[in-house]
């Protein structure tokens, strides 16, 4: 099982206490936010249905059946008698926060393992175990404090990538903003040399010119089915499905390792993706939120005595210098199936956070479009 996938076992022999165990886990990973799913991995035949209900009559003809309810749903699906169900929670641990796994011995991933009535030790043969527990009332609270830190490490074992967009027609700026330069290095030399120490690979995506200094960095072309900095950011992940990304615009001159390191802090187990919330007074609302103009949802000067309208969701957020988690993915693309292409869409999940950038750092998510924009940096 790859040891960067929050897959967390909880095994022993029979009527040892493992549902109960997880029953007595849950409230405190729902407390926190976390999405979890169990999978029971056994050796034996397994009953989902009652015999002769129209979901086992076709189970039984030979398809596999979604039963898809308010509220409520569940799949059963035909296997192989040998498969294995490591792609399958790893299937799962991409669409999870957590994967518990319920079985008996035969799961390759880490795990407690319950000692059940006479039983001083774990089978020899059960993996790799990280605890043994005893029955009694205190093997929650034992689980616990195994289960929380070691959820944490996995969740940052993820690799992170680096992602810089580079493409547009750069109009008002009259030329690829990628491509000018200060101090002798390009703007996207400079963005380069800032996630190179910080990331496991940088990727170009989009298409342009790119200086010679920085040739042997990953090329990546857009998506066809998806605009603007959407598309850049899906192909990245379309190319590296289990990789998180930290996404940076070509177009940022003040680009600091601090704002990326900041960045970097704010992943933790829950967390999806880090789209920043700017202030108001930060000189850039940034590119996927609304503007007070026009009539639109803006805060122009002369509103700014009047009451406050209500601002979407989005309003603010920094999409194009912001950490996308690899579970980003599947939202990411629901979105672009809809034809929604702004990255700030994805504001408004349950999985993604907007926290305020220290004020200090601020500077460097302020973008330059036009000539008067760089002669103010």
């Amino acid at each position: 099982m790859p040891a960067d996938l929050p897959i967390f076992g909880i095994f022993g022999r029979h009527e040892s206490g493992k549902t109960t165990l997880i029953e007595e886990l849950m409230p405190r990973l729902l407390a926190r936010g976390l999405s979890v799913a169990v999978a029971k991995v056994h050796g034996s035949r397994i009953e989902v249905d009652r015999l002769g209900k129209d979901s086992d009559r076709l189970y039984r003809a030979g398809a596999d059946v979604l039963m898809h309810g308010r509220g409520e749903g569940f799949v059963r699906l035909h296997l192989r008698e040998d498969e294995p169900a490591a792609p399958r929670l790893a299937d799962l641990a991409g669409r999870y926060d957590l994967v518990l796994v319920e079985g008996r011995k035969r799961a390759e991933c880490p795990k407690v393992w319950l000692l059940g009535e006479g039983e001083t030790a774990p089978p020899t043969d059960a993996g790799e175990i990280l605890a043994a527990l005893p029955r009694g009332s205190g093997r929650a609270e034992a689980a616990w404090s195994i289960l929380e830190p070691w959820l944490a490490r996995a969740w940052l074992a993820t690799p992170v990538y680096g992602c810089i967009l580079i493409g547009g027609r750069s109009t008002r700026m009259g030329t690829p903003k990628h491509l000018l330069a200060r101090g002798g290095r390009t703007w996207i030399e400079q963005t380069a040399d800032l996630l190179r120490p910080m990331v496991e690979r940088v990727a170009v995506v989009g298409a342009g010119q790119v200086p010679e200094g920085i040739s042997d960095i990953i090329r990546l072309p857009d998506v066809p089915d998806a605009e603007g900095p959407m598309a850049g950011l899906v192909a990245a992940m379309r190319w590296a499905p289990r990789a998180s990304w930290l996404v940076a615009a070509c177009d940022l001159p003040n680009l600091s390792s601090g704002a990326i390191e900041w960045l970097l802090s704010t992943r933790a187990p829950g967390v999806w993706a880090t789209l920043p919330r700017l202030p108001e007074n930060a000189g850039n609302v940034g590119r996927g939120a609304p503007r007070l103009s026009g009539g639109r949802c803006s805060l122009s000067r002369e509103s700014r005595g009047a009451p406050r309208p209500t601002l979407p969701e989005n309003a603010g957020v920094e999409p194009l210098l912001a950490h996308y988690d690899f579970r980003a993915h599947g939202p990411l693309e629901a979105l672009a199936a809809e034809k929604q292409f702004s990255l700030s869409a994805l504001a408004g999940h349950p999985k993604v956070v907007s926290p305020e950038p220290p004020a200090d750092m601020l500077s460097a998510w302020r973008n330059v479009n036009t000539p008067n924009d760089l002669d103010r940096h």
